[in-house]
C-alpha cells in the first residue's frame, strides 16, 4: 500500500490525541479534561491519574520505555529529562508504572538554563508543569509530554507560559469586542499561526570538514561561485532525488507526529528548500515549529545530509526566514480578519483591522526587537528579506478602504458609494483583496497577516506573544470605549476613522526595498532599528515594560530577564564566531596559503633557471604573499579584540558590534581573496561550489 493510502492512519499514529483521549478514558474523565480545554479549570488528581495510565498504557504498546516532560527554556530550543517507566515490585522484578503526580508536575535542574538575573546558578530547583492543551507524542522511545517551565518562586523560564498567558488575555478582550456586535456565541478567540520554514541542505562529509559551519552553524569564510541564485533556476525547480527521498522521510516522520507539513519545495539559493505548514492554533503551532526544526536536522543525517537552520549560512546569496502567518479564530469558526460577505462582518473586520494597525504602530519596537539576534541580522535589510523598518502593506482594495473612511470619499471599488461605518451600509470586500508584497515585513494576504522578519533558526514564541500582547491592548482600549458608547454605529466610525487617522503612518504598500522608503519612513517618524544591538533595548523600554506587566504576560523581572538573556547571547554567538574564525586562519588557511606562495616562489625561481617566464607565479606569489601578511595582521588584532570584550552585557555587545564584527569583515575579505587565488589542492576546507552544488 501507498504512502498516500496509508496518510490517514499514519498521521497522528505518534500523539496521544482527542480520539485517543476519547477512546481510553471513561466519559467522565474525558469530559473533565475537555472542560480544563475549554474553560480552564484544573484537573483533579483521581482524573490525571486516569489520564496518566491511559497515556502509560498507549505509549507502552508503541514502543516507549520512557517518559520526558519536553519544555522550551529560553535557549530558543527544547529540554528533555528522560525517566522510565519501570518501578521495582520486589524479587526482581518491575511494572511499568506512571501517575498522575508524574504528569502533572516534575522536576528538573534549572541551574543551568539561561534565566537572565531570576535566579543564581546555586539555586537548582525549577518545576515543568503539563501543559493539557498541548497533546502528548513518542519520539525515539518517550512518551513527550509539553509542559511549562518555572523556577521554584514561580517565574516563568521558558516560552510557552507567557504565550499561553498572551492568549488567554487576547481571547478575553476579544470575546468583549465581538459581544457588542451582537455574537453572544463565541466563548473563545485563539491566535492560529503558520510559520513557514526555509532551511539548507548540504552534504555531511564536507560539513565535517568545515569548523565553521560545525561550531557557528555558518560559513565564515567563502568566496562566491561562478554562479549562485542569478539564473532563477532553483527556485520551484525540480527537486532533486537525494533531496526528495529527504522531503519525503521528513514529511513521513512529521505526520506520524501530528505535524501538519503540507508543503515543500525548492527555495530561490542553491541548497535552500521551505517547508510550510496548514495553520493551527498559536501554542500547538509554536509547539510544532520546534519539534519540525529538531526533526529536520535528524532526518537530514539520516540521509547522509545536513540541515542548516542558520539565517545566513552563505555570504553572497539568500538567507532563509521563518515567515509567520498569524490571524484570529472564535471557537464557532469564524476567521476574525476575514473580510467577509456582509455589512455587519466588514464593520466588526475593520474594527480588528484598526486594532492591529495601530498595535504594530505603538509597539513597532518591540515587534522588531523579537526578532533581533546574530543570526538574522545578516538578512533583514538586504534584498531578499524585509527592511528593518516595520510596516504594514494592505493592498490596493484594502488600502483605498482606509483612505476613503479617512477622508469621507467615496470608495469607488464598491460601485462609488460613499463609505461608512454603520454596520448597514458597508460594502462587501472580496477576499483576495491584494496582491502579495513580498518585501513588506508585515503583510496583509487575504484573511491574515505574515509577520515576515523572523529568523529560520527561532523560536516564533517570541514574534507570537507579541503580537498576541499588542492586540490585546487595542481591543481593551476599543472595548472601554464603546462599551460606554450610547450610539454604538456612530461612536464605531468615529472610532475607526480617528485610528487610520493617526497610525495611516505605518501602513505601506510599495517596494520596501526601494532606498526612498527608509527615507520616507523616517520623514514618518517609523523606528528603523537597523541592527540587534539598536533593537534589543526596546524590550526595557517603560512602554513595553508596561504593556506586558499590564496585561499580566511579563512580570518587570521577567522582560528585564528576556533582554538580558538576549544581549548575552549576541555577545556569546559573536565571540565564539570570532574565536573560531581566529581558529581556523591560524590552523588552516595561513598555512595553506604560504605552502602555496612557497611552492609558487619555488617554481618561479626552478622555470627562471631555465630561461622560461614565471611571470604569473611572481604575480600570484606577491599577490598572495601581501594577502596572507594582510590576513595574519587582522587575525592578531581580531583576537585582541576578542581578549578585551567588556564585562557588563549592554557594553560587550555594543564592542562586539562595533569592534569585533568590522575586525571579521577585514579579516574575511582578505582570506576570500586568498580562496580566488589559490589552487583548489592547497585550499584547507570545501568551498561554496562544493558545498551549495554537491546535493
Amino acid at each position: 500500500m501507498s504512502t498516500t493510502l496509508k496518510l490517514p492512519e499514519l498521521f497522528g499514529s505518534l500523539v496521544f490525541n482527542e480520539e485517543t483521549l476519547k477512546e481510553r478514558l471513561s466519559t467522565a474523565s474525558y469530559r473533565a479534561w475537555k472542560k480544563c480545554i475549554v474553560d480552564g479549570t484544573s484537573l483533579d488528581i483521581s482524573t490525571a491519574n486516569e489520564i496518566a495510565e491511559a497515556m502509560k498504557q498507549w505509549a507502552v504498546e508503541k514502543g516507549a520505555t520512557h517518559y520526558t516532560h519536553w519544555f522550551q527554556p529560553m535557549t530558543g530550543v527544547t529540554a528533555e529529562k528522560h525517566d522510565s517507566f519501570i518501578t521495582p515490585v520486589g524479587g526482581g522484578k518491575i511494572i511499568m508504572e506512571f501517575s498522575g503526580k508524574e504528569l502533572v508536575r516534575g522536576e528538573p535542574d534549572a541551574s543551568s538554563f539561561p534565566s537572565g538575573g531570576l535566579r543564581a546558578t546555586f539555586e537548582a530547583r525549577g518545576y515543568t508543569a503539563w501543559d493539557p492543551t498541548s497533546f502528548a507524542f513518542i519520539k525515539e522511545g518517550s512518551l513527550c509530554i509539553p509542559t511549562i517551565f518555572c523556577s521554584y518562586s514561580g517565574q516563568a523560564l521558558d516560552k510557552k507560559t507567557p504565550l499561553l498567558r498572551s492568549m488567554d488575555e487576547l481571547s478575553r478582550q476579544a470575546v468583549r469586542i465581538l459581544r457588542l456586535f451582537g455574537d453572544t456565541e463565541t466563548k473563545r478567540v485563539t491566535p492560529q499561526v503558520g510559520p513557514e520554514q526555509e532551511y539548507f541542505l548540504i552534504d555531511k562529509e564536507l560539513y565535517k570538514q568545515r569548523e565553521d559551519l560545525r561550531f557557528c552553524g555558518r560559513t565564515l569564510f567563502g568566496a562566491k561561485p561562478p554562479k549562485g541564485q542569478e539564473l532563477e533556476d532553483h527556485y520551484f525547480g525540480a527537486i532533486r532525488p537525494r533531496v526528495a527521498a529527504y522531503m519525503k522521510d521528513l514529511d513521513e516522520t512529521l505526520w506520524a507526529l501530528g505535524v501538519l507539513s503540507k508543503t515543500k519545495h525548492n527555495e530561490v539559493a542553491p541548497s535552500q528548500h521551505e517547508m510550510a505548514p496548514i495553520y493551527t492554533d498559536a501554542n500547538s503551532a509554536c509547539d510544532q515549529n520546534q519539534l519540525a526544526m529538531e526533526v529536520m536536522k535528524k532526518v537530514a543525517d539520516r540521509h547522509g545530509l545536513v540541515c542548516l537552520l542558520h539565517e545566513k549560512p552563505f555570504a553572497g546569496v539568500n538567507g532563509s526566514g521563518k515567515h509567520d502567518n498569524w490571524s484570529l479564530s472564535t471557537d464557532t469558526g469564524k476567521n476574525l480578519f476575514k473580510p467577509g460577505s456582509t455589512p455587519r462582518q466588514n464593520a466588526q473586520f475593520l474594527l480588528f483591522l484598526a486594532a492591529f494597525v495601530k498595535g504594530v504602530d505603538d509597539y513597532q519596537d518591540f515587534l522588531r526587537a523579537t526578532v533581533a539576534f546574530p543570526g538574522n541580522d545578516h538578512r533583514l535589510g538586504a534584498q531578499e528579506a524585509p527592511p528593518a523598518v516595520l510596516s504594514i502593506f494592505l493592498g490596493d482594495e484594502l488600502g483605498a478602504v482606509v483612505e476613503s473612511i479617512i477622508h469621507d470619499t467615496e470608495f469607488k471599488e464598491a460601485g462609488n458609494r460613499t463609505l461608512e461605518i454603520g454596520v448597514d451600509v458597508l460594502p462587501a470586500i472580496r477576499s483576495d483583496n491584494t496582491d502579495r508584497n513580498r518585501t513588506s515585513p508585515m503583510a496583509f494576504t487575504g484573511n491574515k497577516f505574515e509577520f515576515r522578519m523572523l529568523g529560520s533558526s527561532q523560536s516564533i514564541s517570541g514574534p507570537n506573544i507579541a503580537l498576541n500582547t499588542i492586540m490585546a491592548e487595542q481591543l481593551q482600549q476599543f472595548a472601554d470605549e464603546l462599551e460606554k458608547s450610547q450610539d454604538f454605529q456612530a461612536d464605531l466610525q468615529k472610532l475607526i476613522k480617528r485610528v487610520f487617522t493617526e497610525h495611516r503612518r505605518i501602513i505601506f504598500n510599495g517596494n520596501g526595498y526601494d532606498d526612498a522608503w527608509i527615507a520616507e519612513a523616517e520623514k514618518r517618524g517609523l523606528s528603523n532599528l537597523v541592527s540587534t544591538v539598536d533593537a534589543l533595548p526596546a524590550y526595557t523600554a517603560p512602554k513595553n515594560v508596561a504593556l506586558f506587566t499590564k496585561h499580566g504576560i511579563y512580570t518587570k523581572e521577567e522582560i528585564a530577564a528576556r533582554a538580558e538573556i538576549h544581549m548575552e547571547n549576541y555577545t556569546t554567538v559573536i565571540s565564539i564566531e570570532a574565536n573560531t574564525m581566529a581558529d581556523m586562519i591560524r590552523h588552516q588557511i595561513l598555512p595553506a596559503v604560504s605552502r602555496y606562495g612557497a611552492d609558487l616562489c619555488r617554481r618561479a625561481s626552478e622555470k627562471s633557471s631555465c630561461g622560461v617566464s614565471c611571470q604569473f607565479e611572481k604575480d600570484t606569489a606577491a599577490k598572495v604573499g601581501a594577502l596572507t601578511d594582510a590576513l595574519a595582521d587582522a587575525c592578531g588584532r581580531l583576537e585582541q579584540a576578542v581578549a578585551q570584550v567588556p564585562a557588563e552585557t549592554v557594553r560587550a555587545m555594543v564592542y562586539c558590534h562595533e569592534t569585533i564584527i568590522p575586525l571579521m569583515a577585514e579579516a574575511r575579505a582578505a582570506a576570500d581573496k586568498l580562496e580566488t587565488l589559490t589552487d583548489a589542492s592547497y585550499w584547507p576546507f570545501p568551498v561554496y561550489s562544493d558545498l551549495m552544488f554537491y546535493v
